[in-house]
């Protein structure tokens, strides 16, 4: 299984890829980020993107259904599970006119919520593409 290195590595390889980062969303803490910082600043950058996170994550309105349209699962977050055992909020995506902004939960053996973060310029990145490969990496990333 791939580290954090290797699929950040890999992530650079998705057409349009500017930057990555695996980022712990409670702290805001970057494990691991590659490619270009918007204002030269990594740790506001990890922050920030974080805070987008965590804000989606613990929002009920984004909780996953249960059958019936009733909620699902016993909290908020990534990790809450609905009905089949899936998280409630597997992506966040955010686009501007020039970018598109991946952030894709990664589920942990352990008890963290840690996302990976895909920035792609939009005139060569594949938003549908980018998001299977980055579901992939996100399967196949050994934290440890």
């Amino acid at each position: 299984m791939p580290g954090i290195d290797e699929c950040l590595l890999e992530a650079m390889t998705v057409n349009g890829a500017r930057a990555a980062a695996v980022i712990e969303w409670t702290s805001g803490l970057a494990l691991g980020m590659v490619g270009e910082v918007r204002d030269e600043d990594p740790e506001a950058t990890a922050a920030e993107t974080a805070e987008l996170a965590r804000m989606a994550a613990e929002q009920r309105a984004f909780a996953a259904l249960g059958p019936g349209g009733a909620k699902g699962g016993s909290g908020s977050g990534p990790d809450a599970d609905d009905t089949d055992g899936e998280p409630a909020v597997e992506d966040v995506i955010v686009t501007t006119r020039t970018c598109y902004h991946l952030l894709r939960f990664v589920d942990t053996a352990f008890d963290s919520g840690v996302f990976f973060y895909l920035w792609l310029d939009r005139r060569e990145g594949n938003l549908a593409l980018a998001r299977m490969r980055l579901r992939d990496m996100c399967g196949r990333l050994a934290l440890i």
